[in-house]
């Protein structure tokens, strides 16, 4: 039998600043052979080894802005004086062809996302134990000075007050039982009635005499 086909999905993992997410969105990666990570736009240049397409596209500032002007991007922030969005066309094709996309974005460019593709979103808030846990995991990455590590916890604060906009919200009590409970969201949704278009005419064979 032909695999039968579906629409793909837009999964969004969103979280504070060491709750975890990096970690899940690679195991996720290494386990779900139909996802693919979201290849984002950006006007900052190129680093050493990244490749366009691959990494980024890269885009200058005027590019980028027409991009936006012909309404080609699903979403797009100003972080640190660059631009960086999701171009509509490679995410569109991915839906149609089946393909799942995750989108590693924060809690704005979930909302522009979904006013964008509003039946293609399934998102994913994770939460830490505690912000006690938060802060000792920032500390135990040994990367960032007490300022930084401030910074990032009052930056922590306002992600987690948006923690409703979501459709699933977990706790990573547990790395394994996380990335457990994420792909059970995505293969529910991959399962729902409207992802699976051919349904109708598959039923209907099914009941005819």
């Amino acid at each position: 039998m032909n695999r039968i086909s579906r629409r793909g999905i837009c999964l969004v993992l969103s979280a504070p600043s060491g709750a975890g997410k990096s970690s899940v969105s690679r195991a996720l990666l290494e386990r779900e052979k139909e996802l693919r990570l979201s290849v984002s736009a950006t006007t900052r240049a190129a680093r050493p080894g990244e490749q366009e397409g691959v990494h980024y596209f890269f885009k200058s500032l005027a590019e980028f802005e027409a991009m936006e002007a012909a309404g080609e991007m699903l979403e797009s922030a100003h972080v640190f004086g660059r631009r960086y969005g999701t171009p509509r066309a490679p995410v569109e094709q991915a839906l149609a062809a089946g393909r799942d996309v995750m989108f590693d974005i924060d809690w704005q460019g979930h909302l522009l996302l979904r006013r964008a593709l509003p039946a293609d979103v399934v998102s994913v808030f994770l939460l830490p134990p505690s912000l006690v846990e938060l802060e000792r995991r920032l500390h135990g990455r040994g990367q960032d000075s007490a300022e930084e590590i401030a910074r990032r916890m009052h930056a922590a604060r306002d992600e987690i007050s948006h923690w409703a906009d979501f459709d699933h919200v977990l706790v990573n009590h547990d790395f394994h039982e996380t990335v457990d409970s994420v792909r059970a969201i995505i293969h529910a949704a991959r399962s729902a009635r409207a992802r699976q278009p051919w349904l109708p005419g598959f039923v209907d064979g099914l009941l005819r005499p």
